[in-house]
This record gives C-alpha cells, structure tokens and sequence, in this order.
C-alpha cells in the first residue's frame, strides 16, 4: 500500500482490461474509461510477449484535501440529510457499488481505480470537531457507509472512521452505520457508550450467503460468515444492529432474499431493508464485463431481467423509483421481502435515534468567521 501526493486531477491506470493476475482479489475487469476522458490507452503487442504483466494491483492512499466533512442531500428517497464518508473510493471492490461513478470527478476510472486509488480524509474528526460548533448547526442523525464504506480494510491501519466515531460519541450525536466489514467489531467500546443512550443503529449489508459468489462481486468486504457474527456481536453487546439486503440483482441473488433474512434474524438483527441494483452511468458497462467473465452462460438473462424492473432500460434514476425499481419483477422482489419480514417479525418495533441530547464541542472563536 502505497502514500500518493495530494490529488487535484488524476491520470486513470488505464483504459483497457489488466491480466487476469494482476486484477487477482479486484472486483472490476478493467479501469472502464469515465465520461470525463478525453483520451484513450490502447495496449499494443510488439511481438516480445511482454503486453500485459500479473504483478498485482497495489492499493494507493493520496491525502483528500477537502475543506468540509458533512456531506448534505436533499434527496426526497433517503433517509438522512447529512452524512459522513471518510474515504472515497473502496478497497471492497463491489462490483455492483452505484459510488463508482464519483470516482470520474477526480479524474480517476470509476473501475479498478475505484478500489485500488483512494482518498483518505485524515484531518476529518478535526473538521467534524469545527462543523459541529457551528452556531447554526441543527442535530439531526449522521450516516456513515452511504458512499463508501467506513470499515473498508485501509481503515484498520488509517483510523479515520474511529477519530469520527470519538467525535460523534463526545458530542453525543446521534449515527446510523452502514457496512460489509467484521471491522466495526473493533469499535464495540465506542458503539456500545453510544447504544446505551439511544444514539446509534448498525446495519450490516448482505448481499449473499455464497462465498464463492460473494468472491467474485464484493472481493475485499468481509465473507458472509463474518458479516452474520459481526451482527451477533454487535447486538450481544447491546448495539442494534439490522440488515440491509442490498443490492438485490435479478438472477444472481435476489433467490436468496429469504435465507439471509433467516440467518441475520438467528445473530439477532431485528431491522432489514432492501434496495435494488442501480447501475448509473460508467457502471453500467463494468457490471456486463462483468457478467461476462463470471456468469456468461446467464449474463442476457440477468441484463433482461434487470431492463424489466427499469422500463426497458439498463437504469432510470428517477426519485422513489430508483431504490426500488418498477414493473412486475420489480413488485415480486418486494413482496417476498415484505412476506419474509412479516414472518420473521422484522421492523416491528422501529425506534429512531435520539437526537435530544447533544452537545456542541467548544468554539474556536479564532475560527468564528468561517461559520
């Protein structure tokens, strides 16, 4: 793992598939032009058997220099109007992650340089400590895991997404947690001081219980094993934590949507929800790449029946339509989610985190004139 230099604009790896040994534990087949590119690399063999190379992928961490660490949206189909992402870009490698795209605006391919170029914001607990002691500041929850994951593997050397939490759990600020990673077990200390006010809910995404398929889409998240105890611990120790089945892909997983709900629900997870799979912009085409070198005998197929819950398209990004999809297979997924919840007895009791009892941290008055 290597330390870049601050990035402004960045040169995309390449433009065409790396070796297959080279890709070895990366979601993506290759670094996907992004609609910023104005040119193309093209590899050409000059007769010396030296065109492509298997040394692996190295992850490289370059310092984010962003002024602002809350992110807001205003989005009418989300939950949450404010948010924190410590990283961006994720050594997950989730094939199917719909931030992929983001990565295009710092110059970098929304493909393998998602997961292997990324963004750390080492001075984001800092900038928290200073947006929290805005006078204007109004409490509301704070999500984490909405873009990218807090817990993806840099994170157990970078210690972002724990200088965050200490923040959050100063101020006693409320939090909800979104991740594929054992690695939030690390924090329990933490989570647990929160839990015991009301502050914080935990959620685990699963996508699969298939190790083989969780591989080859989400390489560097934590197996589906894992993923079930990370859910048993957090809630043994007092944390609530739920289970979001997402995405859900059309002849890939959604066959599974009952069986994960069955075994988060035995390790104690008692919220779920679901989102469907999204494929915006350059996504689309890293999702067929990889259709086709997995699951080639039933790619078309998927492709017809993901077209089938976007009215004929590959994606729609309309408001209330874009988690959920629409048309008949579309309204299928969503009543066996809403059947297995009810026989379960998921969602019966949804209790909001508190947001009554924060504390702003002290002002800096020399800062006064920034907020």
């Amino acid at each position: 793992m290597a330390m870049g230099k601050p990035v402004e604009r960045a040169v995309s790896i390449a433009a065409d598939h790396a070796h297959p040994d080279a890709r070895r534990g990366r979601g993506a087949v290759s670094a996907v032009r992004s609609r910023y590119d104005t040119e193309t690399r093209q590899r050409e063999d000059d007769g010396w058997d030296n065109l492509e190379t298997g040394d692996p992928l190295r992850t490289h961490l370059h310092e984010d220099a962003t002024r602002s660490i809350i992110a807001w949206n205003t989005s009418p189909d989300i939950s949450f109007d404010r948010s924190i992402n410590p990283y961006r870009g994720c050594e997950h490698g989730c094939i199917y992650c719909f931030a992929r795209p983001s990565h295009a605006y710092l110059g970098f391919s929304p493909g393998l340089d998602f997961e292997t170029e990324i963004m750390v914001k080492r001075n984001a607990a800092t900038l928290l400590r200073k947006e929290l002691a805005a006078k204007n500041y109004q409490v509301r929850a704070m999500a984490m895991g909405t873009n990218t994951d807090p817990y993806q593997p840099v994170e157990r050397d970078q210690r972002i997404t724990r200088g965050v939490l200490e923040v959050l759990c100063e101020t006693r600020h409320p939090l909800t947690i979104v991740t594929k990673n054992h690695l939030i077990t690390r924090d329990i200390d933490i989570l647990a001081d929160m839990a015991k006010d009301g502050l914080v809910k935990c959620y685990l995404s699963i996508t699969t219980l298939d190790r083989h398929l969780a591989r080859n889409m989400e390489p560097r998240a934590s197996t589906p094993g894992k993923r079930l105890e990370a859910v048993r611990l957090l809630n043994d120790a007092g944390i609530p934590c739920g289970v979001m089945t997402a995405p859900l892909i059309p002849a890939i997983n959604d066959m599974e949507v009952e069986r994960i709900l069955e075994a988060a629900f035995a390790a104690g997870a008692r919220e779920a929800g679901w989102v469907l799979l999204r494929l915006p912009l350059e996504l689309k085409e890293l999702w067929r790449e990889w259709l086709q070198e997995h699951y080639p005998d039933r790619a078309s197929k998927v492709m017809k029946l993901i077209q089938e819950t976007r009215g004929g398209r590959d994606y729609t990004a309309n408001f209330g339509e874009r988690q959920r999809g629409d048309g008949p297979y579309a309204d299928l997924i969503a009543q066996r989610f809403r059947m297995a919840v009810k026989r379960l007895g998921y969602n019966e009791k949804r209790n909001p985190v508190r947001c009554d009892l924060f504390r702003p941290p002290p002002r800096d008055e020399r800062q006064g004139s920034l907020f």
